[in-house]
């Protein structure tokens, strides 16, 4: 059977045009791989840690028996399972004693490689981050390190799982040792997604679309704070550059030192799981996660994103994904 000469260039140009966008595809892999790095396989510190630890934390994280009343456990504001991502999904979250707190609860998904925890940047690493909640008063309220020790002394199975978790210690069952079990723990909680398939080469990891969100995030510069594997987590930077934040009554990390250059300085976000661990900001009053990209734009880049941008931008947001929060897989069109 022959082909009309009209047959001929419609499949030229078809054959031409999937090659373009091949090699730009290939393009975009590249320059992602300059900014960005797909997930590790393991958590700083993880090198240390046993099975007997990591269940010890694990059992520690659900327990709501390190609150004051028996009400509250880390999972209560991070919980984990049924599609949770690592976070409560409020503004703020309510304490054992149901006041709330005034800042939002960051994932724990990944956090292990952040390299601090808390909007403040207070906390070194997850084992510093896990002592601060059990004694903080709006949250679990326990009064100090020696009536947590005493209440878990009391109960009989954490006697063995602190001695197998921590065999070569004097005496196991310690704050330092509860809070080292936990950030064991977390150091399992490691979430990978598309974006990660797509650095490693698969061109159809990511849709047109995120792909284009993809392109318009490298060239707004948004890679100047979410870079590197986790897409940000890693610097501590004003909130604010270019316009005022709209709610300047927390100034951040001037909490911490009290120095006037660390006024509305905040701790940059990881932008893995973005899309499922809303609201956001510091304060949680981001309510839609194309008008967060918006503002950010606006106020740290001196950007006015267009509508398609936004979208396109957020469409890659979602990208950030873990695959096992995805309903179904996707693939470009």
């Amino acid at each position: 059977m022959k082909l009309k000469l009209s047959h001929i260039v419609v499949l030229m140009l078809c054959l031409f045009t999937a090659g373009v966008q091949a090699d730009k595809t290939d393009r975009l892999i590249k320059k992602a791989n300059r900014y960005f790095a797909p997930l590790p396989q393991t958590m700083p510190g993880s090198e240390n840690d046993t099975a007997e630890r990591v269940e010890l934390g694990r059992e520690l994280y659900f327990d709501p028996r390190l609150s004051i009343n028996d009400s509250q456990s880390c999972a209560t504001c991070h919980p984990l399972g049924d599609g949770r991502g690592g976070m409560d999904s409020l503004p703020t979250s309510p304490g054992a004693r149901g006041e709330f707190g005034d800042r939002n609860t960051p994932t724990v998904l990944n956090a292990g490689w952040q390299s601090s925890q808390f909007w403040d940047g207070r906390a070194k690493d997850l084992a510093d981050q896990a002592r601060q909640p059990i004694l903080n008063p709006i949250e679990m309220g326990m009064p100090d390190e020696a009536s947590v020790v005493n209440k878990l002394g009391a109960i009989p199975s954490y006697a063995d799982a602190f001695s197998m978790a921590f065999p070569e210690d004097a005496s196991p069952l310690s704050y330092d040792n509860l809070a080292g079990a936990i950030a064991a723990f977390e150091r399992t909680l490691r979430s990978e997604s598309r974006f990660d398939d797509f650095m490693l080469g698969n061109k159809t990891a990511l849709t047109d679309q995120e792909q284009s969100g993809l392109a318009l995030f490298i060239r707004h510069n948004c890679v100047r704070c979410h870079d590197g594997p986790m897409i940000g987590g890693t610097l501590l930077e004003k909130l604010g550059v270019h316009a005022e934040f709209h709610n300047t009554e927390d100034p951040g990390r001037f909490r911490v030192t009290g120095l006037e250059a660390d006024r509305m300085v905040f701790k940059v976000a990881s932008l893995r799981n973005v899309a499922i661990t809303g609201p956001w900001f510091h304060d949680g009053s981001g309510k839609e996660l194309s008008e967060v990209v918006k503002i950010m734009a606006r106020i740290q880049l001196d950007t006015e994103l267009k509508a398609q941008d936004a979208n396109a931008v957020t469409a890659f947001l979602h990208a950030l994904t873990g695959k096992d929060f995805e309903p179904t897989a996707t693939t470009s069109q």
